[in-house]
């Protein structure tokens, strides 16, 4: 069965729910997610959204923050243009019915707390499930529209191009599409199509984010020929929960912003070494810190204090991370919490411009899957959400000034054909890869790099690569094998990515070129398929 609508939305995130509800009252909308609508990492941001709206801030201000944490790669048009549409976006939000924290102290006003980078208290938030309260209620909004067609439990296989199909002009015409529950393909064609798929932090061993972060945007649109940026900027939350039954939980940076102090096993306190802003220094900072006192000390974590705040405080500002510490056996109230490093943010992407709209025509890419320009060599904290809302919008607007050539029902899509292959017989060559991959992210590509380590993991990729493409040409497609497949072509990215970049910024870290290079102009690492339709595989990267 073929599915035509005017606009595709691949990913349920504050991105695409988003960009949905701006354009669902004038077109029909076919919005896929992976797994249920809200299991993204959307759901699990806790800190906030940063916006100006204090009388004491200013557009300049917070520009001038974001400039500082890129580590002179962000692009200022591009973070001009998202901090003046802030406050307009919080707006939009707090009119769908989001119930952002309310300040106590000032009656009508809205809390704003402060995170590492920022200058002022501009992260407005709901407690601390944000993304939580973003995500619900955009949700329970695409649930009741009648021209939004949810189909959850689906997975994109690739993207439907007018080069894949021969056709002269060369422009997205939709996606293949896995319905994981049926266990078949179907075809999605689309007047437009939006990736906001998230970012692909599960390639590295410990992360943050939720299972389907595995980067499935960034490697359809490199296979369809789009170019990507700066993917070895990967950003290290420095602070979850140390624990073998937390999977990966993050304690939001908001705590360190209210007064939180990392420490050693000995109690004594250490960022003040590394940086005069301490605690409150950008992310890279601190999760390099953590890194190093870890390694110096044969530590198998820090800990993170807050104890000396009022118990009250302490609840009522962060009764998600209160509540998941005490299952796990800890007070915030009592003590410190041991805390490690994990990925967390993909700060490169598919590469944008102002409209979110990609190098092919008909496809646009918005959220933790693009790459705008924004972020530069370190994304600024609370920026994230910020970014999914704006694009969004300027997406949506961009869409409604279309008119699309070679319309998907004017074109003949062939159904996805699997008359050539079998059920795989050893699903263990899947999982056994998964884990390879992931480790040697971990350990080659990690918070500290080196030339030595990115040579070894770019040659375990290439054999990865090569025994995955063996393996998705013989055997039906399963998700499991779909994201083993984004995620080794995702790896391979960041890994050419690291290598271009001799020199130290930001998030990359290689201690054979420690220093910033200051004698060029800064620049971004951009990756191009070597034609329109794109290779299979990462083994065509453009040197």
């Amino acid at each position: 069965m073929q599915i035509s609508t005017d606009v595709l939305v691949i990913g349920g995130g504050a991105a695409g729910l988003s960009l949905a509800l701006r354009l669902a009252d004038d077109y029909s909308i076919s919005l896929i997610s992976k797994e249920i609508l809200k299991e993204g990492s959307t759901l699990y941001a806790q800190g906030g959204v940063a916006a100006v709206l204090g009388p004491d801030d200013s557009l300049e201000s917070h520009i001038e923050d974001t400039l500082q944490a890129g580590a002179g790669l962000c692009n200022e048009e591009v973070v001009r243009f998202t901090v003046q549409h802030g406050a307009e976006n919080i707006r939009w939000l707090i009119d769908k019915g989001l119930a952002f924290t309310r300040d106590d102290g000032q009656p009508g006003e809205y809390h704003l707390t402060r995170e590492g980078g920022h200058s002022h208290r501009r992260v407005i938030h709901a407690t601390d499930a944000t993304g939580k309260a973003i995500e619900t209620t955009l949700e329970n909004e695409v649930r009741r529209h009648p021209n939004i067609h949810l189909y959850e439990n689906h997975i994109a296989v690739d993207l439907i191009t007018g080069a894949k199909l021969g056709l002269e002009h060369n422009r997205c015409l939709g996606a293949y599409v896995l319905d994981r529950e049926a266990d078949r393909v179907r075809v999605f064609r689309a007047n437009q199509t939006v990736l906001a798929s998230g970012g692909a932090s599960k390639v590295y061993l410990y992360t943050s984010n939720p299972d389907t972060s595995t980067g499935d945007g960034i490697a359809m649109a490199w296979r369809a020929g789009c170019r990507v940026a700066n993917m070895e900027f990967n950003q290290f939350h420095p602070t979850c929960l140390y624990h073998p039954h937390a999977k990966s939980f993050l304690i939001t940076e908001a705590l360190r912003g209210e007064g939180g102090k990392l420490k050693l096993p000995d109690g004594s306190t250490f960022m003040e070494k590394f940086d005069s802003r301490a605690e409150l220094a950008p992310r890279d900072i601190v999760a390099r810190a953590i890194d190093h006192e870890m390694k110096r000390l044969g530590a198998d974590c820090v800990y993170l204090d807050i104890s000396h705040k009022p118990a009250d405080f302490i609840r009522q500002h962060f009764p998600t991370v209160y509540q998941r510490c005490l299952e796990f056996g800890y007070d915030l109230t009592q003590g410190p919490i041991p805390v490690v490093p994990a990925a967390h943010y993909t700060c490169g992407g598919i590469m944008t411009d102002l409209h979110g709209k990609t190098d092919l025509d008909g496809l646009y890419a918005i959220g933790e899957t693009a790459f705008t320009g924004l972020h530069g060599a370190n994304r600024m904290a609370s920026n994230s959400l910020l970014e999914c809302l704006v694009f969004a919008q300027a997406a949506s607007l961009h869409i409604r000034q279309q008119k699309a050539e070679n319309k998907p029902d004017e074109v003949t899509v062939p159904d996805w054909d699997e008359s050539r292959v079998t059920d795989s017989d050893e699903e263990v060559v899947v999982t056994h890869n998964w884990d390879e991959l992931r480790r040697f992210m971990w350990d080659y590509v990690g918070i500290v790099r080196s030339n030595k380590r990115l040579q070894r993991a770019e040659h375990r990729v290439q054999l990865l690569l090569s025994e995955i493409d063996e393996y998705y040409g013989n055997f039906r497609v399963t998700n499991d094998l779909l994201e083993l497949r984004n995620l080794a072509l995702v790896a391979a990215l960041i890994i050419r990515s690291a290598m271009q970049r001799q020199e130290s910024r930001g998030l990359h870290y290689n201690i054979d070129y420690p220093q910033r290079d200051e004698h060029q102009t800064p620049y971004n690492t951009i990756l191009q398929p070597n034609h329109p339709a794109a290779a299979t595989s990462a083994l065509t990267l453009a040197e």
